[in-house]
């Protein structure tokens, strides 16, 4: 089962405003109001600038033979548009900065100036005698996707071979007659301009050389700012918040909740009060994600003195922003990419393998309600505390049984791991009491045998609906990223 979401209802709702209350799932009140001027997600994930793409239509007016001698061009193009119209939803936060037809490598030298702050091109291939265009395009070095019909011309049978020269480098290709993949072809301009736009708050004691050495790394290559916040700033954002909103803030969570089964009252209103102080932080910051190093530096002094950061983290997940436990920077980096491949966001897991039906069990505390996106279906879930400290509350959330998975850990700067498969079963049962509250078993796609005999860097995989596959293939292209299929 592959699901789609549009991101059509969302564009217009800001962080800030509490429009995005969904029963059970957690929203701002008034005690944060003031934030409503605040900057607004222009897609999930993503605060700053909408996505800058050229469209050019590559096809040659006269006697162009294929796909016929006749063909009219101007009538292509408006089928196009319209096609696009269709996919307004998943397009909404796209704008199409350069829009125009090329037939001949001069007319690309004229646009080649405008394709300079693009974030990617889209060039729809519209007829055959376009020799020489196509390389013109690409020296412009920006991510190229070639998107072509059955009877576009024969330039094709060229392109797998464009793409192993360092010219084709930045070259993919879509060869389909489903106009819908139009979309899917300008999700890794869309991921890739996430990345550069998303600022992540790590709230930790301090940092190590080796941490600000990966921070370094990530910005200079994706342009993603990593930022510590002091104890201190969390603590007055925590305070800062309203008695009445955050006893708001809990009762929605309990009311929404299947069960209560461990947690007090006033666990669930503290864990309430520090997610309107996460909210904060973020909007303060105008920022996209926040991780806490909670099993580490800030253990004691934040979430055993204060609370703990679960629902705060599933209530900015569910909003389209970003929560992640553990002060884990690379689980951060690998949900972005998903919001900005595909509007959604990633289940952070402590991975198992059960050999004997071909599946790894994926296991978090944490869990997502609203894994199709913020304007998807909310998952059913129980409030539980945290299965190896007993204390705290954390969502318990039932995933849907049926539902295809991607796996996936950006590892650096140049490796991207990933797995997919299908989840058959939700061990959410109280007598389900070992490893961690969430927990989805999912088939392998491949050889669970395999994939940990292949596996490395580290426990963490972050999950996210859907086979993206495709997608992750044309942003590690891009980007320079080998990617890698641990099950096979």
């Amino acid at each position: 089962m592959k699901k789609e979401i549009s991101r059509r209802d969302f564009l217009e709702l800001t962080v800030a405003s509490g429009a995005l209350c969904v029963v059970g799932v957690g929203c701002q009140g008034p005690a944060v109001s003031r934030q409503a001027q605040g900057p607004k997600l222009v897609s999930p994930g993503c605060r700053g600038t909408r996505v800058k793409v050229a469209r050019l239509y590559m096809g040659k007016r006269q006697n162009p033979y294929w796909p016929k001698p006749n063909l009219d061009l101007d009538k292509e193009m408006r089928f196009y548009k319209a096609e696009f119209a269709k996919l307004k939803g998943e397009l909404s936060d796209v704008d199409f900065v350069v829009d125009t037809l090329v037939s001949s490598p001069a007319d690309v030298e004229k646009v080649a100036g405008r394709l300079a702050d693009v974030d990617g091109i889209l060039v729809i291939h519209l007829t055959m005698g376009t020799g020489g265009v196509l390389n013109e395009i690409l020296k412009a070095r920006k991510p190229t996707v070639v998107f072509a019909v059955p009877y576009s011309g024969h330039q094709w049978t060229h392109f797998g071979e464009l793409q192993k020269q360092p010219v084709g480098a930045k070259m993919e290709c879509v060869l389909t007659s489903d106009y819908q993949q139009l979309a899917v072809a300008v999700r890794p301009f869309r991921a890739i301009h996430h990345l550069r736009e998303a600022k992540i708050l790590d709230v930790r004691a301090a940092w190590s050389d080796a941490r600000q050495q990966y921070a370094d790394k990530i910005r200079d290559k994706f342009g993603t700012e990593i930022k510590r916040i002091e104890l201190k700033h969390v603590l007055a954002a925590y305070n800062a918040v309203d008695d009445g909103t955050a006893q708001a803030e809990a009762e929605r969570w309990i009311r929404g909740a299947v069960k209560v089964v461990e947690p007090s009252r006033r666990d669930i209103l503290k864990s309430c009060r520090m997610a309107l102080a996460f909210e904060r932080l973020l909007d303060d910051e105008a920022a996209t994600v926040m991780t806490v190093d909670c099993y580490g530096s800030m253990f004691e002094p934040l979430c055993r003195s204060y609370a703990f950061p679960c629902i705060g983290f599933t209530r900015l997940n569910n909003m389209g922003l970003g929560g992640i436990c553990e002060s884990k920077l690379q689980d951060a980096m690998t949900h972005i990419m998903f919001q900005g491949l595909v509007g959604r966001p990633g289940f952070q897991s402590d991975p198992t393998i059960d050999e004997s039906n071909n599946a790894a069990i994926l296991a978090h505390c944490l869990g997502t309600t609203k894994m199709d996106g913020p304007d998807g279906p909310a998952a059913p879930y129980k409030l539980r505390t945290i299965m190896e400290r007993r204390e705290g509350a954390v969502p318990q959330v039932q995933m849907r049984i049926g539902q295809t998975v991607t796996q996936a850990e950006l590892i650096g700067t140049d490796l991207l791991l990933h797995f997919t498969g299908e989840i058959i079963a939700t061990p959410v049962s109280l007598k389900d009491d070992r490893g961690c509250r969430t927990k989805i078993t999912v088939k392998v796609d491949g050889d669970a045998r395999k994939l940990w005999q292949n596996w490395s860097h580290g426990l963490h995989r972050v999950t996210c609906y859907g086979d993206i596959t495709r997608e992750l293939g044309y942003f590690c292209r891009f980007a320079d990223i080998d990617l890698v299929n641990e099950a096979i």
